[in-house]
């Protein structure tokens, strides 16, 4: 019996929250339960009660706003303990059409993939000015450059994850989930894949994006952090790398004034080169130091993966257990 639940993040999401559960399914080919996740994520209108009035099978509420990336983890979370087989996340503003939810779990009920990631039409959407379509088109190549996956639309928050993949997700960034978990199942292995995707017009402006310049910086300071955090050694060795290049040929500089009889007056160039190399040769320590802590993050993650597999196989022995005969004295 293959169980979907659909989550929706929502932050003072009252009056559009009604406009995407009207659209959502509740009966899909393939799937045998549909249940409906809202996760209230510290709203300050009547996000909560519309969602209960509306039908939604579970309700979460943060006790205080969290950001879009806390709230889809306690969403992931909520949805593990309801016994999803497959996770659909959407947005609460209707962006995405509720229609393609069939193609987008499609590769996880055929077992191609782990992770499918809805492609939206960026060249055909009409509130995206050219700006952002560039942007969003360099931050999707550069997503997949980091990540070693062709995840097209790296952006986007219409997403279906396998039940494995959901507990092997962590997402450290408190702005947004959407690039941190494509790198991270890129460097974990999972199989992810794209499908195109439509989208409804647009019903409120972006609360993620209220300015493309601060977005950008955010975004790129994400990509660094989280290519700090899965491949730390390759990061700090880089940067070492280039800051010693650049002290080893400042030191031949000096030599070769030195060998050309000028070299006391060049002195202060040997004393940058001796800090360069060894600022160098300090961050190629502190890569293979940060590298050996990521190995161990990686096998808390594994250990905790493995964890929750036998805890839910235990519940489903005990549960399909036949129940002891009482005794009577």
């Amino acid at each position: 019996m293959t169980k979907l639940i659909i989550q929706i993040p929502c932050y003072n999401e009252g009056t559009t929250l009604p406009v995407t559960l009207s659209a959502l399914p509740r009966k899909l080919a393939g799937v045998d339960i549909i249940e409906w996740l809202v996760i209230d994520d510290g709203s300050e209108d009547d996000t909560q009660e519309v969602a209960r009035k509306a039908g939604v099978d579970h309700v979460v509420r943060l006790p205080r706003h969290q950001g879009l990336a806390r709230a889809f983890l306690a969403g992931l979370d909520t949805s593990l303990q309801a016994g999803a087989d497959v996770i659909v996340n959407t947005d609460a503003d209707n962006q995405y059409c509720a229609d393609d939810i069939p193609k987008l779990i499609e590769p996880i009920l055929c077992g191609e993939a782990e992770i499918v990631v809805g492609t939206r039409p960026i060249n055909h959407i009409r509130h995206f000015s050219p700006l952002k379509r560039l942007l969003q088109r360099v931050g999707s190549r550069a997503t997949r450059a980091i990540s070693q996956t062709d995840v097209e639309d790296a952006p986007s928050g219409f997403r279906a994850f396998s039940r494995d993949a959901a507990m092997k997700l962590h997402v450290f960034n408190e702005y947004t989930y959407t690039i941190e978990t494509i790198i991270q199942a890129g460097q974990k292995g999972m199989a992810i894949t794209s499908v195109p995707v439509r989208t409804n017009e647009d019903l409120r402006p972006s609360r993620l994006v209220k300015n493309l310049p601060g977005y950008l910086q955010r975004q790129l300071l994400t990509m660094v952090r989280i290519f700090m955090t899965y491949k730390p050694f390759r990061f700090f060795a880089t940067a070492g790398l280039i800051v010693f290049t650049a002290g080893f040929l400042i030191s031949v500089r000096f030599l070769y004034f030195y060998i050309a009889g000028n070299g006391a007056g060049h002195i202060q160039s040997l004393i940058l080169s001796a800090l360069l190399m060894g600022t160098g040769f300090f961050l190629a320590i502190v890569g293979l130091i940060a590298d050996l802590i990521s190995v161990n993050r990686q096998l808390l993650e594994i250990l905790d993966w493995r964890t929750q597999k036998i805890e839910e196989s235990l519940s489903r022995k005990k549960a399909s257990a036949p129940a002891e005969p009482s005794e009577h004295g």
